[in-house]
């Protein structure tokens, strides 16, 4: 044995010491590079337009629905409220920094007012927005939604098919992840916590 050499089981201590104080490439995620988001202008619950520039600096929790939704709209939103309400039980300073918003898919009945009501019923901070049909099928195109207008049998009674995704974006406008609402709140509060900072 070379009397310089270092035994084996000390090289690899080395190796494992040396690796141990290299950073750790943070995680990145899951939308990280997307084309999903980009301006709108749409009408806020008070009668108010904002553009997706107005929420720059906060993260934004964004869902497309309608309001006349019988199941899926109101779950989604709901679990979304819960989970934040939970991410603020454990991490208050970060969730202050977040903003849910509502947007409809259904201009035609989905007023500021109709919007409002539906929102307020799961938090009194949730952004609710709607707009003229054209400006509605823009903020979907831009957010990569897809929604159409179903059959009615009568005047006003129709449902509409439409994306069912919950996003996470930064506080720069850049897409980050998809909420879990399928799972729960406590999932919704998980995946917060993985990104707001």
């Amino acid at each position: 044995m070379n009397r310089g050499a270092m035994p084996r089981s000390l090289m690899i201590l080395a190796l494992f010491a040396i690796a141990a104080c290299q950073p750790v490439p943070a995680e990145q995620p899951p939308l990280a590079g997307a084309a999903i988001g980009g301006d709108f202008t749409l009408v806020d619950q008070t009668g108010q337009t904002r553009r997706w520039a107005d929420f720059r600096g906060r993260y934004a929790v964004v869902y497309f629905g309608f309001t006349y939704c019988p199941d899926v709209c109101p779950t989604d939103v709901q679990r979304t409220a819960q989970g934040l309400r939970r991410f603020a039980e454990e991490h208050p300073e970060d969730a202050a920094k977040v903003r849910q918003i509502f947007i409809s898919v259904d201009p035609e009945r989905d007023t500021p007012e109709v919007v409002g009501e539906f929102a307020s019923a799961f938090g009194k901070d949730i952004v609710g927005l709607t707009g003229t049909p054209e400006q509605v099928a823009a903020a979907a195109r831009a957010f990569k939604v897809y929604y159409s207008k179903g059959e009615s049998e009568r005047p006003g009674t129709y449902m509409v098919d439409h994306s069912t995704v919950t996003y996470l974006f930064g506080p720069d406008g850049e897409p980050l992840a998809t909420l879990p609402t399928d799972q729960g709140a406590d999932a919704v509060a998980a995946e917060l916590a993985k990104w707001v900072r």
